[in-house]
């Protein structure tokens, strides 16, 4: 689940259904939103308040989750009992054994008996959940930009009520920085006007599947999210960074998760600098924004081609306007020469259900290579509605390990 921008990897949720496993005596499918997990039989019932560990999360080696230990206590997409399970659901009471009980459990316990609503309560950090895969934990952790490095040096300062008021702001936030920010603290910092990339799962969405107004369905693509902005600025200069998910790339040989910086070779490819600025030229824009799937060998299990890398948009951002819909973005960047992702179909309208939904996300091949789709991604006409579809049969073949 997405709060912010930062994606919460374990959190409260409500048992909204079960449902038998047929030919199983022991377990059964509890349904949280458009998520199915298979848990013990008569260990939740619909109502009940739980703990929901997202996939792609690990869990601390520690009890109550020793029976992880032979899955390394990682949370995948599993086949079980011949049904797809997906993440992980505990009971508060799970943690309540023993003497060492921690606080936050105890305090919860307190709260549900009370009959306070707890749900989407976050335990993320509380517990110490982290992403299963390593590089995803420093790829995807928060990155510090410099307002965020300019409150650290001053903490007393920036924790005063009228400090927190401004820098709600982004004129605030200009004006604190010209009297406390400082050279250093713009160093390696993340362009403050780029929103990082990571789409809402629609399992979390589930009031989505009835809104019936046309979306845009485009190929989910198994990459690294990459980001390519310019920002105009006094006396015809520009500022032009390459990023990852998280990282700014301000130097061409700055540390890489891949064994080349493969963002660096997108942005030199495509001639992303010398594009973004004629851009914001054609369409007079202050800054403006390419946000794409890196994709290829050694990027992730699912290579597409060997020995070759290349890269999708899927966003085109403009200072005045925002994020432009996907059939305008894909025919601006057309003239320049920047490839989008596959558009499967401009008039999509959402199915009743979520088995409906992947049904039609594993009905065709990659528009890419031909081999296996990853998922689909749907975005409202005008590009503001956004979230996917990520296709349970891919996560077990290419990233259950």
């Amino acid at each position: 689940m997405i709060i912010g921008d930062k994606r919460e990897l374990a959190y409260i949720v409500k048992i909204d259904d079960i449902s038998p496993l047929p030919g199983y005596d022991r377990v059964e499918s509890a349904h949280v939103g458009g998520w199915r997990i298979v848990v013990r039989k008569g260990q939740f019932k619909p109502g009940d308040y739980a703990i929901y560990f997202e996939i792609d999360s690990k869990v601390p080696e520690t009890e109550p989750f020793m029976f992880l230990a032979p899955k390394k206590f990682k949370v995948k997409t599993q086949k079980m009992c011949k049904s797809i399970s997906q993440g992980l659901l505990m009971s508060v009471d799970d943690f309540l054994i023993g003497k060492d009980q921690p606080s936050w459990a105890v305090n919860l316990k307190s709260r549900i008996i009370q009959g306070e609503n707890v749900e989407h309560e976050v335990l993320t950090d509380a517990i110490g959940v982290t992403y299963a895969d390593a590089e995803d934990n420093k790829r995807k952790a928060a990155s510090v930009d410099k307002y965020k490095k300019m409150a650290q040096r001053k903490p007393t300062l920036f924790k005063k009520p009228w400090a927190r008021w401004m820098m709600k702001r982004e004129w605030g936030r200009k004006i604190m920085f010209f009297f406390f920010g400082k050279k250093k603290d713009k160093k390696n910092g993340w362009p403050e006007w780029v929103s990082k990339t990571d789409e809402e799962r629609i399992e979390n969405l589930p009031h989505y599947f009835e809104d019936k107004k046309e979306l845009i369905a485009t190929e989910k693509i198994d990459g690294t999210s990459t980001t390519f902005t310019i920002h105009k600025r006094p006396f015809n200069k520009w500022d032009f960074y390459t990023c990852s998910r998280n990282v700014v790339f301000d130097k061409p040989d700055k540390k890489c998760f891949y064994e080349t910086n493969v963002y660096i070779e997108m942005s030199e490819k495509y001639h992303m600098e010398e594009v973004l600025k004629q851009i914001c030229l054609d369409y007079n824009l202050e800054w403006a924004t390419i946000q794409g799937e890196t994709y290829g060998t050694g990027i992730q299990k699912r290579s597409y081609y060997d020995n070759f890398h290349d890269f999708r948009a899927f966003n085109l951002i403009f200072s005045n306007r925002g994020r432009l819909g996907s059939i305008e973005g894909k025919n601006i960047l057309a003239k320049y020469g920047i490839p989008w992702v596959p558009i499967l179909d401009e008039h999509f309208v959402m199915p009743d259900t979520i088995d409906e939904l992947r049904e039609y996300v594993n009905s065709e091949k990659s528009k890419i290579d031909g081999g296996m789709r990853e998922g689909v991604v749907f975005r409202g006409q005008d590009g503001v509605k956004s979230f996917k579809c990520v296709s349970p049969e891919f996560l077990i073949k290419y990233h259950n390990n």
